[in-house]
Formats: structure tokens, sequence, C-alpha cells
């Protein structure tokens, strides 16, 4: 599958649209399948679209500089979805990592053997205390249907062996 960014010429409504090649693209657009889910307009051209590529874990983040005195864009104009995050933004998740390492604080992390570990608390084989890990949705749905609560923590944790 190839995802690209598309806009329509008429409202410059960015959205996305994917495709099994790129052939297919240009196929679909050449017969006049592809239309804006907004406005309906059936002019849908590709949109510039930047790379978005995860940076090696032990690799510090670098701060990308714009690039300035472009020639001025024809119509529709391009636009990126990468946005710098405001501060209110920033310290909420902060207060929010805060507040979810406190509550692991005393909890034992399992890793892929929650489902397994939680059942053994649930039925009496375990000693009962707070556990986190990771589980699949099949292991969880399979976990509710026998009574026993998982809850999704609200941010990514690492395992404590990938920390440095």
């Amino acid at each position: 599958m190839i995802v690209f960014d598309l806009i329509c010429a008429d409202g410059a409504h960015r959205f996305e649209g994917w495709f099994g090649s790129s052939n297919e693209y240009e196929e679909q657009q050449s017969r006049g399948l592809l239309d804006c889910p907004i406005c309906g307009d059936k002019n849908i051209a590709k949109a510039t679209m930047a790379p978005n590529l995860g940076r090696k874990g032990n690799q510090a983040s670098g701060t990308v500089e714009p690039i300035e005195n472009l020639a001025e864009p024809q119509s529709p104009q391009s636009v990126s979805s990468d946005v710098a995050v405001p501060a209110e933004y920033q310290e909420m998740i902060g207060k929010l990592a805060k507040a979810q390492e406190k509550l692991l604080a005393d909890s034992e992390w399992v890793g892929d053997k929650f489902a397994d570990r939680a059942r053994d608390i649930h039925y009496g084989d375990a000693d009962e205390k707070p556990i986190h890990g990771t589980a699949s949705q099949e292991e969880v749905s399979e976990l509710a249907d026998e009574g026993i609560t998982a809850q999704p923590l609200p941010l990514p944790v690492l395992p404590p062996e990938s920390k440095n």
C-alpha cells in the first residue's frame, strides 16, 4: 500500500488517499474516480509530502529549519501537517506523563506476559499486585470475557530493559 497526500484544486482541501501502487493512483485519476471528500471536486492532484521517518532511539532529535525564499507556489498551495506542538500541549503531556509514572511506580512490568499474569492474579495463582505490560486486542477481549479488567495506558511505556 502507498499513501499519498491529495489536494483538490477548487477548495484546496487536503486529504489522504491509499492505493495499491503509484500506477493504481494514476489509473484512478485518469478515469475520474478520485474526488474531494469535502467538496466533491474531481480535479485532484498529489500534494507535496514530507517524509515521516522516525529517528533511531539512540539519536538526539534535531530541529529542522524551514526553507525560506522559495518561489511562490502555484494554486493549489502545498501545506504541511508537521506543525510545532504548542507549549500548553507540551505542559499537558508532561503532566500526564508524571501522573502515569506515579500510577506505575508500584506496578511490575510483565512485558508480553500481561494476559497470563493477569489471569494468574485473577484466579488466585499469584499474589495480587498491580502489573503492566503489553497485550493484543484479542488478549484484552479474552480477559474481558473472563471478567478480568485491563485498561490501556494513556502513553506508551518503554520496557525497563530498553531504557538507558
